[in-house]
C-alpha cells in the first residue's frame, strides 16, 4: 500500500465511507482497508469515526495540521499541533484565523527611506526593514570619499 493509498483511505473513511466503499474506489481488498484503518485508529461505525476525530481535534488530541496524537502534558498550556514545523505550516494556510486586533497595529514614516509602513504589536520600532536601519544607522554620505 503507498503513501497516497493510505492518505485516500484516512480521507475517506473521515468523510463517513465503509470499507468496502473504500476498497473498491481504490481497488485494494476490504481486509487491507479494514487492517489499516484498525491500526490507525479509523475503525468501528463509519458515520461514528468522522465526529470522534472531530471530538479528538477539538480537545486537542490530535495535531490540527497532520492529525497525529498529540500527547498532552500534565501542566501548562495544552498543545495543538505534534511539531513546530506543523504549528508553521498550518498558520501559514490559515492566517485568517488568527486574532489580530486593530488597536495594536501602528503607523509610522521610516526615517530613512521615507515610506509608511505598519507594525503589529511592536510600539518603538523605527525602521520599516533591517536594511533601512543598517543604511541609516552605519552608511553616510561622507564614506565615498
Amino acid at each position: 500500500m503507498t503513501g497516497d493509498e493510505k492518505e485516500k483511505i484516512k480521507e475517506l473513511r473521515l468523510k463517513g465511507i465503509g470499507y468496502k466503499g473504500i476498497a473498491s474506489i481504490l481497488g485494494l481488498s476490504r481486509d487491507s482497508v479494514r487492517g489499516f484503518c484498525k491500526r490507525n485508529g479509523l475503525d468501528g461505525s463509519s458515520c461514528v469515526v468522522a465526529l470522534n476525530v472531530e471530538e479528538k481535534l477539538k480537545r486537542n488530541l490530535l495535531c490540527s495540521c497532520c492529525g497525529k496524537p498529540i500527547k498532552q502534558k500534565y501542566q501548562g498550556r495544552t498543545r495543538r499541533f505534534c511539531s513546530d514545523e506543523c504549528r508553521r505550516k498550518w498558520w501559514n494556510g490559515n492566517q485568517d484565523k488568527r486574532n489580530k486586533s486593530e488597536a495594536a497595529t501602528y503607523k509610522y514614516i521610516c526615517p530613512h527611506c521615507g515610506r509608511e509602513f505598519s507594525v503589529y504589536g511592536n510600539k518603538k520600532r523605527k525602521y520599516c526593514s533591517h536594511d533601512c536601519y543598517i543604511k541609516d544607522r552605519f552608511w553616510s554620505d561622507n564614506d565615498d570619499i
